[in-house]
């Protein structure tokens, strides 16, 4: 990616000082990338006007979000947003721990059920194919995306309606919020202090509530995923949130 360019820019003798620009929030070397709150903002706001439709409906509805290679952004959305079910990458589901979620809320009473999906989830089955069978898959795939693939799984084991909804590049764009306006602006100043003393070749970054400088051959091309035994894993799931696995 870019920073991996960086590195290799400030390799060549040029003067370079990155910032953690992404939505994503995978970048290594910080805790908060500007853009990500933003982003969240913008996931859940989608994932909250569907609650109205999907229950007055009763109907089970797939929310997916961008996440290709990690799952901050649908986790953290799909919890603020109050999703049933959340899909990562990081942690490959079963289809009939889905099924069977929507099992037991339809036995509680309620009549609708709404799923976070990111764009990079992965089925246990798929998880055990080899690089040159997943490709073979993919080469081979029917539906637009991994959300359609799931919906059509749900309707042919429960015989549920289920409505695919893609907020797509929606979440990239628009007004950055406050938090992100207030973050960017520090990142800013930092980045100019180093400049104004000539260190380059760093990532500024943002770890324990402090701005750090962070070698750039550190960061190229390291992605921070989430760990499936994280905290905030384990209180979504005190929450009652299931995660397919």
């Amino acid at each position: 990616g870019s920073t991996k360019t960086a590195n290799l820019l400030s390799q060549e003798g040029l003067n370079v000082i990155t910032l953690p620009k992404t939505i994503d929030n995978d970048l290594w070397g910080t805790d908060m990338t500007f853009g990500f709150q933003s982003a969240v903002d913008i996931a859940t706001k989608a994932i909250d006007q569907i609650h109205t439709t999907a229950s007055s409906h009763g109907r089970v509805f797939i929310v997916e979000i961008m996440g290709h290679k990690v799952g901050w952004l649908p986790l953290n959305a799909g919890m603020a947003g109050g999703a049933d079910i959340i899909l990562l990458p990081e942690i490959p589901f079963d289809i009939d721990r889905v099924v069977d979620k929507i099992e037991e809320r339809d036995a509680h009473g309620s009549r609708f059920t709404i799923i976070v999906v990111a764009e990079g989830a992965i089925s246990k089955k798929d998880a055990k194919l080899t690089k040159k069978e997943y490709k073979e898959k993919l080469a081979n795939y029917k539906y637009p995306s991994v959300s359609y693939e799931i919906a059509d799984q749900i309707t042919k084991k429960t015989g549920r309606e289920v409505r695919v909804t893609v907020p797509g590049h929606v979440q990239r764009g628009g007004e950055p919020c406050p938090y992100d306006r207030v973050f960017a602006s520090r990142l800013g100043a930092e980045a100019g202090r180093l400049i104004l003393k000539g260190e380059f070749g760093f990532m500024v970054g943002y770890k324990n509530r402090e701005m750090v400088k962070v070698p750039l051959d550190e960061v190229a091309g390291k992605l921070k995923t989430l760990d499936p035994n994280a905290d905030i894993i384990k209180e979504a799931k005190m929450l009652g949130i299931s995660f397919g696995d």
